[in-house]
């Protein structure tokens, strides 16, 4: 049996690197999750268990769908700072940009940073035409972010574990290609 070999493309900005996950980034994300009022927005809290299980899922996503979480990283020091990237899994209506950063790394602006990063490589390396970000209701931080990335509002709907989610759509690539040129 030969072993499966993942290409996870490394994107990077000024101030941060979005990498592939590696075993070491796990003890920070499994403490993200244990932490209820944090990772509830995130499906949270979950078990060291059941962080694993969502870890291993998201190498499997990059496996599956050749896009996933990318874990975040600064660039001065290497700190693990959060997650952010694309996902679909199954039963999902269609891809979504997604983020969290991990304790004492808010208000730095290091998500905006990240997710725009992260839809730059989605528009352009990958060809996406359309992303949204899929929010609980009542995670204001999150729907502020996608409001500062040109996301708007477009519906409620019920995800596959039954709960209500808003779907905010991003701006497609010719959108933010015209509103660069205004700029």
């Amino acid at each position: 049996m030969s072993a499966l070999t993942l290409h996870i493309p490394t994107v990077e900005t000024g101030r941060l690197i979005l990498r592939g996950p590696e075993a070491r980034d796990f003890d920070a994300l499994a403490a993200f999750f244990a932490d209820e009022g944090r990772s509830w927005g995130f499906g949270g809290p979950k078990t060291r268990n059941e962080a694993w299980r969502w870890f291993a899922g998201n190498i499997g996503h990059w496996a599956l769908h050749g896009y996933g979480f990318w874990t975040v990283e600064t660039r001065e020091g290497g700190q693990i700072i959060g997650i952010v990237g694309l996902w679909n899994p199954e039963g999902w209506p269609e891809p979504e940009l997604g983020w969290v950063m991990f304790e004492g790394s808010e208000g730095k602006g290091y998500a905006y940073e990240a997710a725009q990063a992260a839809r730059a490589h989605a528009y352009g390396s990958m060809g996406f035409t359309t992303l949204t970000s899929n929010i609980f209701p009542g995670n204001a931080r999150s729907v502020a972010l996608a409001e500062r990335l040109g996301a708007r509002y477009e519906r409620d709907y019920t995800n596959v574990t039954d709960e209500t989610e808003m779907a905010y759509r991003h701006p497609g690539p010719e959108a933010l290609a015209k509103a660069e040129g205004a700029a």
